[in-house]
């Protein structure tokens, strides 16, 4: 297991879409049900200072940060109603795009920019009987489909060359993968990337599994957020699995990191040399049990990895 060192202590209910700020040297991150973003300043594998927090009045599903010619700083965001940019932490929200779904079914969940600049985000279908889960992209001022049947849209990243996009659902535990038009944003050729093996019928967490070696856990799994590296990698955290996998550019497995709590959520990577991996995790809905045996659920954790990230892409505007 690598040395994993919590960046925060307060745990959230469900931390997801951490981003590295290169000219801020912050970590960004959002709290799905804590209904909160939070950011921190980071020197190392330390946090620098408290945790700043900004409740909103919605779930934040994802975020990402702004440069455009006109405006440096600021968020843009996917709630639960819709697409809205803040021009600074804590500010006003600008509506960029209405949610197109029934808010009361469906929400925004994994989202971020494109190397172009626009703004992805997935949709997740809460009672999770049906795969209407869908990914949109915002371009010409209105949310594109762009792929649909997902129940909980996650895994959204693209290759190093910006030509390969890749996007799961955590539910049926598969990752895709298309050829990407980086003039256009049209997906093409879709194809699986990697099948993860199901959930097996009747499994419950128990405490003999927080003892048992990862490699022989009889569950791995099931793909959650995810983040690329400068080699083409893709590095998927499973949710309850206790691990992120890493993948090669033609999805075999190339690794698997354990992570000090069952469910990551997702990694991303950033400090100076982009060789420090974040990953967040959840509590919600988890066992007291399993809580008792990992009371940072839900915190913020960080290593050092040999192969650098990808830098965070700005949004550039609608």
């Amino acid at each position: 297991m690598p040395q994993w060192t919590p960046i925060t202590t307060e745990p959230d209910g469900l931390s997801e879409s951490p981003f590295w700020h290169p000219q801020e040297k912050r970590l960004y991150w959002v709290d799905i049900p804590g209904r909160r973003l939070a950011r921190v300043a980071i020197e190392g594998l330390q946090a620098q200072g408290p945790v700043e927090y900004w409740p909103l009045a919605q779930e934040p599903g994802c975020i990402a940060p702004v440069q455009t010619p006109a405006q440096n700083g600021g968020l843009v965001m996917a709630l639960r109603d819709g697409l809205y940019w803040a021009r600074e932490w804590g500010g006003a929200l600008q509506a960029l795009a209405a949610a197109p779904y029934d808010s009361t079914r469906l929400r925004f969940n994994d989202g971020k920019c494109d190397p172009q600049g626009r703004f992805w985000a997935g949709s997740m279908y809460e009672p999770r009987d049906q795969a209407l889960g869908v990914l949109y992209a915002l371009q010409n001022g209105g949310l594109i489909e762009k792929a649909h049947g997902a129940t909980t849209a996650n895994g959204l990243a693209w290759s190093p060359d910006g030509r390969t996009l890749y996007w799961s659902d955590t539910l049926s535990h598969g990752v895709r993968a298309w050829d990407f038009d980086p003039l256009t944003a049209q997906l093409s050729q879709e194809r699986v990337f990697h099948q993860f093996p199901q959930k097996p019928a009747g499994w419950v967490w128990s405490e003999a599994l927080a003892h048992a070696p990862i490699d022989q856990a009889a569950y791995g799994g099931r793909p959650d957020g995810a983040a690329v590296d400068s080699e083409g990698a893709y590095w998927s955290a499973q949710y309850e699995g206790k691990r992120l996998v890493r993948l090669s550019p033609t999805g075999q497995v190339l690794a698997v990191i354990e992570t000090p709590v069952p469910c990551p959520t997702m990694p991303c990577f950033g400090g100076e040399d982009l060789k420090t991996l974040f990953v967040t995790s959840s509590r919600q809905g988890r066992s007291a049990a399993e809580l008792a045996l990992y009371p940072q659920s839900g915190c913020i954790f960080a290593t050092r990895v040999e192969v650098a990230g990808l830098p965070v892409n700005f949004f550039q505007g609608a």
